[in-house]
């Protein structure tokens, strides 16, 4: 029987490790949270004590980690998965992490016999939960359709996207484009509002002129539901860094991600980290002076 480990069973993590559960393999679960494990143990998983005892046992390690410094602890530290690997062979990396740390541990784990996939995720804890993710895969492609069958217990819509590196930029090409496009969305509306407009009244209009294949997100963004727990805005102010950081590595210019990425700044700064991504409309609001009314269902 294979033995297959999951790091980081958080938010998206969790429900991603639950759908590999099953009697053909047995799943090691590892997060720092004791009590994220939990439901996992419940339905037959084993807790590992830490990372080390993951790599010593597991052929197999998925990671689902918040960003590149843990990442880096994970995987390179002195207690990471390729200081202690016994059985490991190969590791997918599910987190949003960069492309210069995506390659520098590639090279890393390709020198001592590891095979390393990036491989980010892209849907939320719903589709995770459904295992209808999308999956953006960058590493060996013969790995990859050696695990595609485990990655597909969670993911519905899988892309190989080239060598090491490319699943990662897709990942952040998605989220600097949609991250970005939800502040430009409230910043036209908060000014709508500062003229005293109806922020309904504009939707109905934008929604049928050439605007309108842009706004399909506009409902979510201008909801004011902060607490709906989507993507924290923290996490998504990291991605925002990750994504300017690789773009520079890459030598690309980014000039409305960096002022999006502004914007989100100030938004941690005010608290707001632990707020779904698109409380930034506070911060816009305050620059104007004004709330925007929730919108209005129309007949």
């Amino acid at each position: 029987m294979s033995e297959i480990g999951f790091i980081g069973t958080g938010t998206i993590g969790g429900p991603m490790a639950e759908r590999l559960i099953d009697p053909a393999h047995r799943l090691h679960v590892f997060d720092l949270n004791p009590f994220a494990t939990r439901p996992h143990e419940a339905k037959g998983a084993l807790r590992a004590a830490g990372v080390a005892e993951i790599a010593g046992i597991c052929d197999t390690v998925f990671l689902s980690l918040p960003g590149p410094p843990q990442i880096s602890e994970v995987v390179l530290g002195a207690e990471g998965l390729l200081a202690h690997a016994g059985a490991l062979s190969t590791i997918i990396d599910l987190s949003t992490n960069s492309i210069a740390l995506n390659r520098e541990i590639a090279g890393i784990a390709h020198a001592k016999g590891i095979q390393y996939l990036d491989a980010p995720v892209s849907g939320g804890k719903v589709a995770a939960r459904e295992g209808k993710l999308a999956v953006m895969v960058g590493g060996d492609q013969a790995t990859f359709n050696a695990v595609r069958h485990l990655i597909e217990c969670f993911g519905e819509h899988l892309f190989y996207m080239g060598p090491s590196g490319a699943g990662t930029l897709t990942k952040l090409v998605n989220n600097q484009i949609f991250l970005s496009a939800s502040v430009l969305i409230q910043e036209g509306f908060v000014m709508g509002a500062k003229a005293g407009m109806d922020p309904t009244a504009i939707l109905e209009v934008l929604k049928v002129s050439s605007a309108g294949s842009l706004l399909a997100r506009a409902p979510l963004v201008l909801s004011r539901k902060f607490d709906m727990d989507v993507f924290a805005l923290a996490i998504a102010a990291k991605d925002l860094e990750v994504a300017l950081a690789s773009a520079a590595a890459v030598g690309a210019e980014m000039p409305m991600t960096t002022a999006a990425a502004g914007v989100y700044q100030q938004a941690l700064a005010a608290g707001l980290g632990t707020a779904d991504f698109f409380a930034t409309v506070k911060v816009l609001e305050a620059a104007a002076g004004v709330e925007l009314p929730p919108l209005q269902k129309r007949a």
